[in-house]
């Protein structure tokens, strides 16, 4: 079986490496604490595993906490730090990231169109700045089983506001299949194992890999 010649990944309609970028807004202490809509050491699983998917695929990243600078709130959960080692973070006041300046900046300096969004909360900040991309002509992506609300109500309602405004709703896996798509990139092949192992997702996988 042969592949097709690899599609242009700027313009893909797809998610590639290329073409999109990776938003990540608030996994701090207390947000993930307060979040009722799934377990939370799934949440921090998922959202370490999608953060570890950007870095190894290369995404421009944006990374925003609120209130750090003020004593407020404290940094992101250790687990995400290892993992966005390097990555700079905006600190904000605002509960739409959308509405700072140096947020938005940083958003429309990667060039991309394609927004990957996480956020907590689902019902505030990651609604909010979604909503406003989406009116700015993005597209966005929302990562729905790494994001997560105070409530299943509060968090269902969101997404749904999100997706009646043309936002797209994927998952975790999705998100790992769609930015490999070809077991023949085998530059990204070890890395893409990795996230299926540290996110419990191996064995169809593993068994398809060992059979191709």
């Amino acid at each position: 079986m042969t592949s097709e010649t690899i599609r242009d990944a700027g313009k893909d309609h797809l998610l590639t490496p290329a073409n999109s970028a990776f938003i990540i807004i608030d996994y701090q202490p207390v947000q993930v604490n307060s979040i009722a809509s799934m377990d939370r050491q799934l949440l921090i699983n998922n959202i370490v595993g999608t953060s570890k998917a950007a870095m190894a695929y290369g995404l421009p990243i944006v990374h925003s906490t609120v209130n750090v600078n003020t004593g407020l709130n404290k940094p992101p959960i250790p687990q995400l730090r290892k993992a966005l080692d390097g990555v700079p973070t905006y600190d904000r006041t605002t509960i739409n990231s959308w509405e700072d300046v140096e947020f938005r900046a940083a958003v429309e300096a990667t060039g991309r169109k394609k927004l990957i969004m996480t956020a907590l909360w689902t019902e505030a900040c990651l609604t909010f700045p979604a909503l406003d991309a989406l009116k700015e002509g993005y597209e966005v992506y929302v990562v729905a089983d790494a994001v997560g609300g105070t409530s299943v109500a509060a968090h269902e309602a969101a997404l749904r506001r999100i997706e009646q405004a043309g936002g797209k709703m994927i998952s975790v896996v999705q998100l790992f299949c769609e930015l490999q798509r070809d077991w023949a990139r085998k530059e990204t092949v070890p890395a893409f194992m990795d996230l299926f192992i540290q996110t419990g997702g191996t064995a169809g996988i593993q068994f398809s890999y060992d059979k191709g």
